[in-house]
Protein backbone atom coordinates (compact mmCIF):
# COMPACT_ATOMS: atom_id res chain seq x y z
CA UNK A 1 0.00 0.00 0.00
CA UNK A 2 1.38 3.90 -0.69
CA UNK A 3 -0.11 6.96 -0.87
CA UNK A 4 -1.10 6.92 -4.29
CA UNK A 5 -3.50 3.59 -3.41
CA UNK A 6 -4.88 5.51 -0.57
CA UNK A 7 -6.28 7.99 -2.36
CA UNK A 8 -7.90 5.78 -5.34
CA UNK A 9 -9.37 3.67 -2.78
CA UNK A 10 -11.00 6.97 -0.47
CA UNK A 11 -12.14 8.59 -4.14
CA UNK A 12 -13.39 5.09 -6.26
CA UNK A 13 -14.72 2.70 -3.35
CA UNK A 14 -13.12 0.19 -0.87
CA UNK A 15 -11.95 -3.39 -1.44
CA UNK A 16 -14.24 -6.21 -0.05
CA UNK A 17 -14.18 -6.50 3.87
CA UNK A 18 -13.29 -10.09 4.98
CA UNK A 19 -16.66 -10.12 6.96
CA UNK A 20 -19.52 -7.85 8.15
CA UNK A 21 -20.62 -6.96 12.06
CA UNK A 22 -23.73 -4.54 12.61
CA UNK A 23 -24.88 -3.47 16.04
CA UNK A 24 -27.14 -0.68 16.97
CA UNK A 25 -26.03 2.37 18.80
CA UNK A 26 -26.99 0.76 22.68
CA UNK A 27 -25.30 -2.68 21.83
CA UNK A 28 -22.43 -0.97 21.20
CA UNK A 29 -23.02 1.12 24.60
CA UNK A 30 -22.98 -2.53 26.22
CA UNK A 31 -19.71 -3.65 24.76
CA UNK A 32 -17.43 -0.55 24.64
CA UNK A 33 -16.69 1.78 27.58
CA UNK A 34 -17.34 5.52 26.99
CA UNK A 35 -13.92 6.71 25.71
CA UNK A 36 -13.65 3.33 23.39
CA UNK A 37 -17.69 4.37 22.07
CA UNK A 38 -16.70 7.91 22.12
CA UNK A 39 -13.67 7.24 19.48
CA UNK A 40 -15.13 4.78 17.41
CA UNK A 41 -18.96 5.18 16.74
CA UNK A 42 -18.43 8.98 17.14
CA UNK A 43 -15.49 9.93 15.59
CA UNK A 44 -13.96 11.06 18.29
CA UNK A 45 -9.70 11.59 19.03
CA UNK A 46 -8.32 10.53 22.64
CA UNK A 47 -5.41 13.47 23.75
CA UNK A 48 -2.14 13.07 22.53
CA UNK A 49 0.40 10.37 24.24
CA UNK A 50 -2.55 9.58 26.51
CA UNK A 51 -3.17 6.02 25.13
CA UNK A 52 -1.40 3.27 26.80
CA UNK A 53 -0.59 1.17 23.35
CA UNK A 54 1.51 4.73 22.34
CA UNK A 55 4.87 3.46 23.66
CA UNK A 56 3.76 -0.28 23.50
CA UNK A 57 6.26 -2.16 20.64
CA UNK A 58 6.42 -5.82 21.61
CA UNK A 59 5.54 -8.55 19.22
CA UNK A 60 1.41 -8.57 18.70
CA UNK A 61 -1.35 -8.28 16.68
CA UNK A 62 -3.40 -5.44 16.95
CA UNK A 63 -7.14 -5.49 16.25
CA UNK A 64 -10.71 -3.38 16.66
CA UNK A 65 -11.45 -2.99 19.75
CA UNK A 66 -15.15 -3.11 18.46
CA UNK A 67 -15.25 -6.52 16.51
CA UNK A 68 -11.48 -8.09 16.74
CA UNK A 69 -10.68 -7.29 13.23
CA UNK A 70 -6.93 -7.45 12.48
CA UNK A 71 -5.55 -4.31 11.77
CA UNK A 72 -1.75 -4.40 12.13
CA UNK A 73 1.41 -6.48 13.19
CA UNK A 74 3.56 -5.24 15.48
CA UNK A 75 6.44 -5.25 13.10
CA UNK A 76 4.77 -2.20 11.13
CA UNK A 77 4.85 -0.01 14.80
CA UNK A 78 7.30 2.86 14.63
CA UNK A 79 7.66 5.85 16.76
CA UNK A 80 6.30 9.10 15.29
CA UNK A 81 6.62 11.12 18.53
CA UNK A 82 2.90 12.38 17.36
CA UNK A 83 1.21 11.35 20.73
CA UNK A 84 -0.20 8.55 18.69
CA UNK A 85 -0.17 4.67 17.84
CA UNK A 86 1.43 4.89 14.30
CA UNK A 87 2.04 1.88 11.39
CA UNK A 88 3.21 1.55 8.16
CA UNK A 89 1.16 -1.02 6.75
CA UNK A 90 -2.27 -2.77 7.65
CA UNK A 91 -2.10 -6.43 8.01
CA UNK A 92 -3.93 -6.72 4.53
CA UNK A 93 -5.25 -4.56 2.34
CA UNK A 94 -9.22 -4.73 2.45
CA UNK A 95 -9.07 -4.97 6.80
CA UNK A 96 -9.12 -1.16 6.49
CA UNK A 97 -11.59 1.58 4.64
CA UNK A 98 -10.69 4.60 3.78
CA UNK A 99 -12.89 8.16 3.22
CA UNK A 100 -12.24 11.60 2.76
CA UNK A 101 -12.69 13.68 5.39
CA UNK A 102 -13.13 17.50 5.27
CA UNK A 103 -14.51 17.87 9.22
CA UNK A 104 -12.62 21.34 11.02
CA UNK A 105 -11.36 22.79 7.56
CA UNK A 106 -8.88 20.38 7.02
CA UNK A 107 -8.57 17.63 4.00
CA UNK A 108 -7.77 14.30 5.66
CA UNK A 109 -8.40 10.51 4.70
CA UNK A 110 -10.26 8.60 7.47
CA UNK A 111 -9.51 4.93 8.68
CA UNK A 112 -12.26 2.82 9.70
CA UNK A 113 -12.41 -0.85 10.28
CA UNK A 114 -13.71 -2.36 6.90
CA UNK A 115 -15.74 -4.95 9.32
CA UNK A 116 -17.71 -2.94 11.50
CA UNK A 117 -17.23 0.97 10.59
CA UNK A 118 -15.50 1.71 13.55
CA UNK A 119 -13.32 5.12 13.47
CA UNK A 120 -9.67 3.96 14.26
CA UNK A 121 -7.76 7.39 12.76
CA UNK A 122 -6.65 8.71 10.00
CA UNK A 123 -3.40 8.02 7.59
CA UNK A 124 -0.81 10.43 6.47
CA UNK A 125 1.77 10.42 3.22
CA UNK A 126 4.69 11.22 6.11
CA UNK A 127 5.58 7.81 7.29
CA UNK A 128 8.88 5.69 6.56
CA UNK A 129 9.88 4.23 3.53
CA UNK A 130 9.27 2.19 1.33
CA UNK A 131 5.26 2.80 2.28
CA UNK A 132 5.95 6.19 3.21
CA UNK A 133 2.16 5.91 4.79
CA UNK A 134 1.99 6.76 8.43
CA UNK A 135 -1.45 5.45 10.12
CA UNK A 136 -2.51 7.28 13.48
CA UNK A 137 -4.43 5.63 15.43
CA UNK A 138 -6.53 6.13 18.65
CA UNK A 139 -4.93 3.81 21.01
CA UNK A 140 -8.94 2.81 22.06
CA UNK A 141 -9.51 1.73 19.15
CA UNK A 142 -7.03 -1.09 18.73
CA UNK A 143 -6.40 -4.32 21.59
CA UNK A 144 -3.19 -6.04 21.25
CA UNK A 145 -3.46 -9.18 21.24
CA UNK A 146 0.28 -11.34 22.32
CA UNK A 147 1.57 -12.75 19.20
CA UNK A 148 1.99 -16.45 19.61
CA UNK A 149 3.52 -16.71 15.78
CA UNK A 150 6.28 -15.30 13.72
CA UNK A 151 6.77 -15.55 10.24
CA UNK A 152 9.90 -15.20 7.79
CA UNK A 153 10.32 -15.20 3.70
CA UNK A 154 12.61 -18.02 2.02
CA UNK A 155 13.84 -18.45 -1.37
CA UNK A 156 15.75 -21.29 -2.48
CA UNK A 157 14.65 -21.99 -5.65
CA UNK A 158 11.64 -23.54 -7.25
CA UNK A 159 9.10 -23.00 -4.41
CA UNK A 160 7.57 -25.97 -4.66
CA UNK A 161 10.82 -27.70 -3.26
CA UNK A 162 11.19 -25.34 -0.52
CA UNK A 163 7.48 -25.40 0.82
CA UNK A 164 7.86 -29.61 0.92
CA UNK A 165 10.87 -28.95 3.09
CA UNK A 166 9.28 -26.44 5.42
CA UNK A 167 5.97 -28.54 5.55
CA UNK A 168 7.68 -31.56 7.58
CA UNK A 169 9.99 -29.05 10.22
CA UNK A 170 7.60 -29.23 13.81
CA UNK A 171 6.54 -25.94 14.93
CA UNK A 172 5.85 -25.07 11.24
CA UNK A 173 2.32 -23.56 11.29
CA UNK A 174 1.85 -22.42 7.58
CA UNK A 175 4.12 -22.61 4.62
CA UNK A 176 2.62 -20.28 1.14
CA UNK A 177 4.74 -20.23 -1.90
CA UNK A 178 4.31 -16.78 -3.82
CA UNK A 179 6.75 -13.84 -4.98
CA UNK A 180 8.69 -10.95 -2.66
CA UNK A 181 10.69 -7.86 -3.87
CA UNK A 182 10.40 -7.32 -7.46
CA UNK A 183 8.65 -3.92 -9.15
CA UNK A 184 5.75 -5.38 -10.73
CA UNK A 185 2.19 -5.60 -8.32
CA UNK A 186 0.57 -8.45 -8.20
CA UNK A 187 2.76 -10.01 -10.85
CA UNK A 188 1.51 -13.83 -12.15
CA UNK A 189 3.64 -16.85 -12.41
CA UNK A 190 3.95 -16.36 -15.91
CA UNK A 191 5.62 -12.87 -15.54
CA UNK A 192 8.16 -13.81 -12.59
CA UNK A 193 9.33 -16.73 -14.73
CA UNK A 194 10.45 -14.30 -17.50
CA UNK A 195 13.31 -13.05 -14.81
CA UNK A 196 12.21 -9.79 -15.67
CA UNK A 197 9.74 -8.91 -12.53
CA UNK A 198 12.53 -8.51 -10.31
CA UNK A 199 10.62 -11.05 -8.08
CA UNK A 200 11.95 -14.02 -6.37
CA UNK A 201 10.45 -17.45 -5.96
CA UNK A 202 9.83 -17.30 -1.88
CA UNK A 203 7.64 -19.14 0.62
CA UNK A 204 6.78 -17.59 3.49
CA UNK A 205 6.47 -19.94 6.73
CA UNK A 206 4.76 -19.22 9.82
CA UNK A 207 6.17 -20.56 12.91
CA UNK A 208 5.23 -20.91 16.61
CA UNK A 209 8.66 -19.76 18.00
CA UNK A 210 7.57 -21.86 21.14
CA UNK A 211 8.16 -24.85 19.35
CA UNK A 212 10.98 -24.01 16.82
CA UNK A 213 13.42 -21.01 16.70
CA UNK A 214 14.16 -18.58 13.54
CA UNK A 215 17.93 -19.66 14.11
CA UNK A 216 16.70 -23.29 13.37
CA UNK A 217 14.09 -22.63 10.36
CA UNK A 218 17.23 -20.33 8.81
CA UNK A 219 19.87 -23.00 9.49
CA UNK A 220 17.86 -25.65 7.62
CA UNK A 221 17.10 -23.27 4.82
CA UNK A 222 20.69 -22.53 4.34
CA UNK A 223 21.55 -26.30 4.40
CA UNK A 224 18.68 -27.31 2.31
CA UNK A 225 19.59 -25.90 -0.73
CA UNK A 226 23.05 -24.03 -2.67
CA UNK A 227 23.24 -20.73 -1.25
CA UNK A 228 26.66 -20.32 -3.28
CA UNK A 229 25.01 -20.10 -6.62
CA UNK A 230 24.18 -17.03 -8.05
CA UNK A 231 20.67 -16.96 -9.80
CA UNK A 232 20.55 -20.41 -10.11
CA UNK A 233 19.63 -23.55 -8.33
CA UNK A 234 20.02 -26.76 -10.32
CA UNK A 235 18.81 -26.94 -13.76
CA UNK A 236 16.61 -23.85 -12.51
CA UNK A 237 18.11 -20.57 -13.55
CA UNK A 238 17.06 -17.40 -13.49
CA UNK A 239 17.01 -14.38 -10.60
CA UNK A 240 13.80 -15.47 -9.77
CA UNK A 241 15.29 -18.92 -8.33
CA UNK A 242 17.92 -16.83 -6.42
CA UNK A 243 18.88 -17.72 -2.79
CA UNK A 244 17.50 -15.29 -0.50
CA UNK A 245 15.80 -14.46 3.12
CA UNK A 246 13.78 -10.91 3.37
CA UNK A 247 13.50 -10.03 7.11
CA UNK A 248 10.83 -7.25 8.78
CA UNK A 249 13.05 -6.27 11.82
CA UNK A 250 17.15 -5.79 12.98
CA UNK A 251 16.43 -8.49 15.24
CA UNK A 252 16.02 -10.51 12.39
CA UNK A 253 18.58 -9.32 10.34
CA UNK A 254 20.84 -10.10 13.67
CA UNK A 255 20.03 -13.50 13.79
CA UNK A 256 20.05 -14.00 10.05
CA UNK A 257 23.98 -13.00 9.90
CA UNK A 258 24.97 -15.05 12.91
CA UNK A 259 23.09 -18.51 10.83
CA UNK A 260 24.94 -17.45 7.88
CA UNK A 261 28.12 -17.07 10.02
CA UNK A 262 27.73 -20.14 11.42
CA UNK A 263 27.25 -22.56 7.82
CA UNK A 264 29.48 -20.60 5.91
CA UNK A 265 32.78 -22.33 6.55
CA UNK A 266 30.19 -25.82 5.16
CA UNK A 267 30.60 -24.49 1.64
CA UNK A 268 32.98 -24.49 -0.26
CA UNK A 269 32.31 -21.49 -2.36
CA UNK A 270 31.09 -17.76 -1.09
CA UNK A 271 27.47 -17.72 -0.11
CA UNK A 272 25.74 -15.31 -1.97
CA UNK A 273 22.16 -15.42 -0.44
CA UNK A 274 20.21 -12.00 -1.01
CA UNK A 275 19.65 -10.66 2.35
CA UNK A 276 16.96 -7.80 2.67
CA UNK A 277 14.23 -5.96 4.51
CA UNK A 278 11.20 -7.59 3.05
CA UNK A 279 9.10 -5.04 0.61
CA UNK A 280 5.85 -7.15 -0.01
CA UNK A 281 4.93 -10.83 -0.44
CA UNK A 282 2.48 -11.79 -3.02
CA UNK A 283 0.59 -15.13 -2.69
CA UNK A 284 1.13 -17.35 -5.70
CA UNK A 285 -1.43 -18.67 -7.69
CA UNK A 286 -3.46 -20.86 -5.87
CA UNK A 287 -2.49 -24.74 -7.64
CA UNK A 288 1.39 -23.88 -6.89
CA UNK A 289 0.11 -24.16 -3.25
CA UNK A 290 0.84 -27.25 -1.57
CA UNK A 291 2.08 -28.47 -4.74
CA UNK A 292 4.50 -31.47 -3.50
CA UNK A 293 1.51 -33.01 -1.64
CA UNK A 294 -1.18 -32.97 -4.34
CA UNK A 295 1.44 -33.93 -7.08
CA UNK A 296 3.58 -36.20 -5.93
CA UNK A 297 3.69 -37.86 -9.44
CA UNK A 298 4.92 -35.51 -11.08
CA UNK A 299 8.19 -35.60 -12.97
CA UNK A 300 9.93 -32.55 -11.38
CA UNK A 301 8.47 -33.84 -7.93
CA UNK A 302 10.11 -37.40 -8.42
CA UNK A 303 13.06 -36.46 -9.86
CA UNK A 304 13.95 -33.19 -7.82
CA UNK A 305 12.23 -32.85 -4.74
CA UNK A 306 11.90 -36.36 -3.44
CA UNK A 307 15.42 -36.87 -3.13
CA UNK A 308 15.91 -32.91 -1.12
CA UNK A 309 13.19 -34.53 1.06
CA UNK A 310 15.03 -37.50 1.56
CA UNK A 311 18.06 -35.69 2.67
CA UNK A 312 16.54 -33.41 4.26
CA UNK A 313 14.63 -36.02 6.83
CA UNK A 314 18.20 -37.86 7.25
CA UNK A 315 19.54 -34.68 8.33
CA UNK A 316 17.09 -33.34 10.50
CA UNK A 317 15.49 -36.37 12.27
CA UNK A 318 14.50 -34.28 15.24
CA UNK A 319 12.88 -31.64 13.71
CA UNK A 320 10.21 -33.69 11.75
CA UNK A 321 6.51 -33.62 12.06
CA UNK A 322 4.92 -36.08 14.42
CA UNK A 323 2.86 -38.19 11.80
Amino acid sequence: MNWKDILKLSSEGNLTPPGRVEKTEEEWKKILTPDQFRITRLKGTERPFSGELCSAFGPGLYSCVCCGNLLFDSGEKFESNSGWPSFTQPIAENAISYHQDTAYGMVRVETLCSVCDAHLGHVFPDGPAPSGLRYCMNSDALVKQEKQEESIVLGGGCFWCTEAVFQEVDGVVKVVSGYSNGQVKSPTYEQVCTGNTGHAEVVKVTYDPNVISLEDILEIHMTTHNPTTLNRQGADVGTQYRSAIFYTTPQEKAIIDQVIAKVKDSFDEPIVTDVKPLDVFYPAEAYHQNYFRNNPGNGYCAAVINPKLNKFRSKYVSKLKVS
